[in-house]
């Protein structure tokens, strides 16, 4: 998979469309404040706000896909003129519901009009908050230029050298090891290999609408199947609920989280609750169970 390019998410989100230490008393108010910035930017319409915010009261905090961060969305609707981001750093942390990923500084929203640019933002983007170095410096910038750094990566360059495995998830390679090791006598096909299902070659990523957090998990599955040399063999698909519980049995197994597990239901086959999408470490223990490597 190439590499996305730097500029992906600047492209899409102009300094004026970042606001830093926001007082906002709930995850409510946190999101109306990213989806305000959408409607200054001429991104979107006040409708597009309320119908990210009744996402989260239809399928729960998946939203928060890794610890402190939370990535506002919903299905486009008439008022969104463009493809758009902002970025929105709370003055205090604000509790969204998620078990493990509460509370929450950074709500960035995003309004898509197409099916590419916010592809490549989300990839660069993930790329941004897997690195503890850039990851940090949003937490600490004092302008908006400094954020567009950090997510740009001029800033913290070193950090974890860009995109690294971040310090989190458990499994059989450890942590600090699974980005570097590939399942041992891989195989020409994934299928062949001992006690596995055959495989049907197709990995779904499920969110809410299929916008936003299943494209976010699925290029980071991406990334891990990258590593271990499995892309020509693997296709990961991003999709809604809906169409979700349609195909699931096209699929060897979901990678979503755990409110939308829960909305999934029985599908007829594994479902994976994946805690921090950004995290190359717990998805590569995931793909390890699944296809029991």
């Amino acid at each position: 998979m190439p590499a996305p390019s730097p500029s992906a998410i600047t492209d899409l989100l102009p300094a004026s469309g970042i606001a830093l230490d926001v007082v906002a008393p709930d995850w409510r108010s946190a999101i109306r404040e990213a989806g305000d910035l959408l409607v200054r930017e001429g991104v979107a319409g006040g409708a597009y706000t309320e119908s990210m915010v009744r996402t989260v009261e239809e399928h729960g905090p998946y939203i928060v896909i890794t610890p402190g961060f939370a990535l506002a969305h919903a299905r486009p609707d008439d008022s969104v003129a463009r493809t758009g981001m902002s970025f929105v750093r709370l003055a205090e942390p604000v509790a969204f519901g998620h078990e493990s990923n509460d509370p929450v500084t950074i709500v960035m929203a995003l309004a898509a009009a197409d099916d590419s640019a916010h592809q490549q933002a989300l990839a660069a983007l993930a790329g941004a908050l897997a690195d503890p170095g850039r990851r940090a410096a949003l937490d600490t910038a004092s302008s908006a230029d400094e954020v567009l750094a950090a997510l740009d990566g001029d800033a913290a360059a070193a950090g974890a050298g860009g995109g690294a495995v971040a310090p989190s998830g458990t499994g059989p390679s450890k942590a600090g090891d699974a980005a570097e090791s590939t399942p041992s006598a891989v195989p020409a096909d994934p299928a062949a290999l001992a006690d596995a299902v055959p495989s049907k070659n197709l990995i779904l990523t499920v969110c809410g609408n299929g916008l936003g957090t299943s494209l976010f998990l699925k290029n980071t599955a991406e990334q891990v199947l990258d590593r271990w040399g499995w892309s020509p063999y693997l296709t990961v698909e991003a999709t809604d609920t809906i169409s979700a519980k349609g195909r699931a049995k096209e699929a060897d197994f979901l990678l979503t989280s755990g409110a939308i597990a829960q909305t999934l239901g029985d599908v007829g086959v594994p479902v994976e609750v994946i805690e921090n999408f950004t995290s190359l470490a717990e998805i590569d223990a995931a793909l390890r169970r699944l296809y029991a490597v």
